[in-house]
């Protein structure tokens, strides 16, 4: 997966923090409609592989398959668990109002894995952004 940003500074020879402009869900063109309430510039940590020198326009690059495996673990999880919550509550005859407690308890389950699996990763290697070229 392949970003734009721009070089903030050089942290040593190996190493830059980068700015990265984070797409809005309505194009971005913010000066029509200014509905945006959250940080549209984000500051990380990438390899500078290619030397590049704070201002320069970068491409950065992460490993995808760890990008979908965070997208998994947060947005699919939970919801998959509180859609077996629902019918496993439905299967065994329970009423209604068991059915809807059942799919909150799911989709709390699901939120629980991924609060304790993030903790149990903070230590150990996340997702990380390579500088690859000029932009």
């Amino acid at each position: 997966m392949t970003q734009d940003a721009i070089v903030f500074k050089c942290l040593n020879d190996e190493m830059a923090e980068v700015v990265v402009t984070r797409a809005t869900a309505c194009g971005s063109n913010c000066s029509s409609c200014e509905a945006c309430v959250f940080q549209n510039e984000l500051k990380t940590v990438a390899r500078n592989l290619i030397g590049a020198k704070p201002g320069q326009k970068v491409l950065i690059e992460s490993k995808s398959s760890r990008v979908y495996g965070a997208i998994l673990l947060v947005y699919i999880v939970p919801i998959l668990l509180a859609i077996i919550g629902c019918f496993s509550a439905y299967a065994a005859g329970a009423s209604e109002g068991i059915c809807v407690l059942c799919t909150f308890l799911g989709f709390m389950l699901g939120a629980a894995v991924v609060v304790i699996s993030q903790k149990l990763k903070r230590d150990k290697q996340s997702i990380t952004f390579d500088i690859v070229s000029f932009n």
